[in-house]
């Protein structure tokens, strides 16, 4: 080897071990269950404040969340845009399922499947808003990546795995 061959080797390596300790430090801070915990928290946050926004009190849904469903909320399908069917009963539905399924989310139990009816809410969502989708496609992301990894350690269903075994 010459002298310059030698030289790219060597700065090849010191930068090969640069990229493998900026790795090292990029994994200490986003561990997996930090970052599943993280993941289950954001997706959780924009359905359960519009889901709030739908309740006047235990199982009392507003009218607002009732009209919108009536007369402003189209789904955006070839032919349409439709009118959603038995809109009291979809508000009430999407009411309770934005309560429910956010809190199961943080909780971090029946994760997957929380994940999944978010993720069915958010092309529903889509459907009805077809430029919101930057956002919905964030929303898609996350929900997707919790059904695929789970919810993490830090999860009421990590602690129910363990006390199965």
């Amino acid at each position: 080897m010459t002298d310059t061959q030698d030289a790219g080797y060597a700065g090849k390596r010191v930068l090969s071990k640069l990229v493998e300790r900026a790795n090292a430090l990029v994994r200490a801070i986003a561990f997996p269950s930090l970052t599943q915990l993280a993941l289950r928290l954001a997706l959780a946050v924009p359905f359960w404040r519009s889901g709030v926004n739908k309740w006047d009190g235990f199982l009392d849904l507003n009218e607002v969340a009732v009209l919108l469903f009536a007369q402003e909320f189209k789904l955006h399908l070839p032919g349409g845009p439709y009118g959603f069917p038995a809109p009291g009963v979809v508000a009430f539905l999407a009411g309770s399922a934005e309560i429910l399924l956010p809190l199961l989310l943080v909780v971090g139990l029946a994760t997957r499947l929380s994940a999944l009816g978010l993720l069915v809410m958010t092309i529903v969502v889509q459907l009805t808003v077809p430029s919101g989708w930057p956002v919905h496609l964030t929303w898609a992301a996350m929900a997707l990546a919790i059904m695929a990894w789970g919810p993490g350690k830090a999860s009421a269903d990590h602690l129910l795995a363990r006390f199965a075994r």
